[in-house]
């Protein structure tokens, strides 16, 4: 990934949470420390890398000093993309014979403030951003902007960029775009001419 063009510079990694408690509960096959170590591997190795993962809140047993440590994570490690959903119980899973005892309030509460926290990271990623010129495939038109998406973006579950242009670009085709605007999770551009 590091050495070939042709290989987009972005990962999901579904880490879900990173408190040893908690990894051990979801039945986790890696610990803190591996998941640290992971992530300044990898950004070493492609340091323009894009890293996405989704977390887990509210997990039975998650304290608030379990929900702390993640946003401790979250903090250092500055994913690009990062998506958070409240535990609920499915019919069939190991976690279903546990007590659901982290109150409907508490797990919403913390999918808020896990989001508010990347909201904040995201915007400080994408405000570097700005000025850079990067590759884009066009994925579709919506009002006035055409909407495209970077190697650093998954379709459908990413940050758009959305470009003005009074040219008409052709849906699937690349183009070469200005970042000239960011907000918390999309990137406005203009056509390179």
């Amino acid at each position: 990934m590091a050495r070939e063009p042709k290989i987009c510079k972005y990962l999901d990694i579904p880490f879900q949470h990173i408190s040893d408690n908690m990894l051990s509960a979801m039945k986790r096959r890696h610990t803190k420390a591996e998941a640290l170590e992971l992530v300044e591997r990898l950004r070493r190795l492609i340091p323009d890398i894009a890293l996405r993962t989704t977390m887990l809140v509210g997990f039975p047993g998650e304290t608030e000093e379990d929900f702390e440590e993640l946003l401790e994570f979250v903090r250092q490690t500055k994913f690009e993309r990062l998506g958070a959903f409240a535990y609920s119980e499915e019919e069939g899973t190991p976690s279903a014979k546990m007590e659901d005892d982290v109150p409907a309030e508490v797990k919403e509460s913390r999918v808020e403030r896990l989001m508010e926290l990347q909201g904040s990271l995201s915007l400080g990623n994408n405000q570097r951003r700005v000025g850079e010129e990067m590759k884009v495939i066009i994925d579709s038109r919506e009002g006035d902007f055409w909407i495209g998406r970077s190697q650093y973006d998954s379709p459908e579950v990413d940050q758009e960029l959305l470009i003005s242009s009074p040219k008409r670009l052709k849906i699937g085709e690349f183009y070469t775009v200005r970042i000239t605007e960011a907000d918390e999770f999309d990137l406005y551009a203009e056509l390179v001419k």
